[in-house]
Formats: C-alpha cells, structure tokens, sequence
C-alpha cells in the first residue's frame, strides 16, 4: 500500500507540471492577447488608444515580455506566494473573483453531486435486478433521454416553463430582492427555492450516464459463480445483492470521483450560462472570450489540479476497498 500511494505521489508532480505549461498555452491559443481584443473593440466603435497608454499596460502586465517570461512570472507568483495574478477585464486579483463566486459554486456543485448519486444508485440497482420488468423499461427510457437531451436545451425549456406558468424569477440563484441583502433566514429559502431547477438540470445527465453504468456492471456481476454459491448456501437476496455484487460494481463510481471534484469548482459552464448563474462556469467562459490570460488560466489550472487531486482520492479509496489493486493485481 505505502509503495503504491509513493508511485501515486510521484506521477502528481511531472503531471501537475505539464498542467500548468498546457492551461497557459491554452489562452495564448489565439492571435493576439487582452489589449489586442480591447483595442479591436474600442477601434469598432470608433474610438481610439493612446499608444503611449497602451505601451504602459504591456510593461504593467508583462505582456511585452516572451512567452516563457510570462509563463515564468505567473507560475512562480503561484507557487511561491498564492497570488494569481490580476483579472484585466475586471480590475480586480483573481484569488477575490473566485472567492466571490466559490461558495455557490460549491453549494450548488455539492448538492447536484449528492442528488445525482441518490437518485441513480437505488435506480440503477433496481434496473438490474428487476431485468426486463416495467420498472427497468421506465428507468432506462429516463437514462436514454437523460443522456441525450442536451443540458443547455433543458435548462431553456424548464426555465421558460418556471417564469410562463409559475411567474417565478429565472436567471441566477437567488431573487432580485436579496441579490445584495445580508443572509438571513429568508435569504437562505429563497437560495433552496431557486436552488433546485439547476440541480435537477445539471444532474440529469448524471443521473442517466449513473444508471446504466451501475445497471450493466451489476449484471455482469450476477451471473459469476460466487452469486450462485451465496444463494446455494442459503444467504437471503438482499444480503447477498448488497454485501458482494453492487460493492463490486460501484467500482467505476468510485473511480471517477476525482472527476467530480473538479466539477465542484468550474460547473457546467453552458447550462450556468444560460441560467445566469454566478458561478466560477460563466466567469471562466467571459475570461475565454476577452482573453483575460491571468484569470481563465487560473481557472484551467486549478480544475485540472483538482482533477489529479480527486483521481488521487479515487485510487486511495479504490486501493482500501478492492484488494486486488493494493497487491498490484489491477
């Protein structure tokens, strides 16, 4: 177990580092850079820059310095002092954007999380034991659109349905009313009232991938001879469904939790968007579109920190309950 937490350990620091070289990169993709795009949009409207204004931006942001430089200044600021940087667009550090924006992305992250893997696992564990029944035929025509209908589509129409019919207030988590109030009581059920449409939107997809996933594995796991041998020994079939087969077949789930912790952070970027949700999802979607360098990179970077972090959780928790893998058999 120790040797094989140490050869995790040591794949997280070459991985981590390509991470932060590929998010840069990524944002350094297309022509030009911050001042470029806000240029291009002043020219638009008829309006111009003064170059000695716009020369003093590129040395206050080193954006007149080599790639490697800039690279060399942010990843460095990171690491040695926790500091992201400044958001061009917004004027402000990065590290406060997030902390802004973190809380309901983790509150909303957390609860999808929690509502996906309430609903599909008792979902899924039904679907395979009652193979072919009325039941397994409903959940898995819930699965099949889950899966299909995309999230963005989804989100429009559920909205459009709350606003026409329930004259409720879309866009955003909480009502206009208590946009700027102070949390209170009222402030906290009027978050749950809103809470709830995204939650059902983000998740469905989940829901449905969660299903038949769980419903194929455990149908794989009820035909092995050890199922035949605990039912000829007598063990009762709940017992038995619950002690060996689904603990087996939650195998994949618990794999891909490092999957979900990033998830937590960044969101569903087109379905917050479309619902106005002001989560870290649209302000990394806006810092794409502006070229906002320090502040979508920062986000690229810590999503996908995240995701080595979560896969690491994944194979620890992997490890203590599948002894296959800690004896290096998987």
């Amino acid at each position: 177990m120790g040797r094989y937490l140490l050869r995790r350990f040591a794949y997280m620091i070459p991985t981590v580092f390509l991470i932060s070289l590929v998010s840069f990169a990524i944002i350094q993709l297309p022509p030009g850079d911050y001042l470029t795009t806000v240029v291009a949009n002043l020219s638009r409207t008829g309006q111009t820059v003064d170059p000695a204004q716009l020369a003093a931006l590129k040395q206050r942001y080193a954006l007149d310095q080599p790639l490697v430089a800039q690279y060399a200044k942010w990843i460095s600021n990171i690491v040695l002092h926790g500091d992201f940087g400044q958001s061009f667009e917004h004027g402000r550090s990065v590290a406060s954007l997030l902390a802004e924006r973190l809380p309901l992305t983790l509150a909303l992250g957390i609860a999808t999380f929690l509502f996906t893997w309430a609903v599909a696992l008792p979902a899924g564990i039904y679907s395979a034991v009652r193979k072919y029944s009325v039941g397994d035929y409903l959940m898995t025509a819930i699965a099949f659109v889950g899966i299909a209908v995309p999230g963005f589509l989804l989100a429009l129409t559920v909205a459009y349905i709350q606003f026409r019919y329930f004259d409720k207030s879309v866009g955003g988590l909480l009502s206009p009313d208590y946009v700027d109030a102070r949390w209170n009581l009222g402030k906290i059920l009027d978050l749950l009232d809103h809470l709830w449409l995204p939650i059902v939107v983000l998740s469905l997809g989940g829901i449905g991938g969660t299903i038949r996933v769980l419903r194929a594995n455990l149908l794989d796991e009820l035909r092995k001879p050890y199922v035949v041998t605990g039912r000829a020994r007598g063990l009762s079939e709940r017992k038995l469904i619950a002690n060996y087969p689904v603990r087996v077949a939650l195998n994949p789930f618990i794999a891909t939790i490092g999957w979900l912790i990033p998830a937590l952070f960044d969101g569903e970027v087109l379905v917050a968007t479309v619902l106005g949700l002001q989560t870290t999802g649209p302000l990394l979607l806006g810092a794409l579109q502006s070229q906002d360098m320090y502040l979508a990179g920062s986000i690229i970077f810590i999503a996908c920190v995240l995701t080595v972090i979560g896969t690491l959780i994944s194979d620890i928790l992997l490890a203590l309950v599948d002894p296959r893998i800690r004896e290096g058999q998987y």
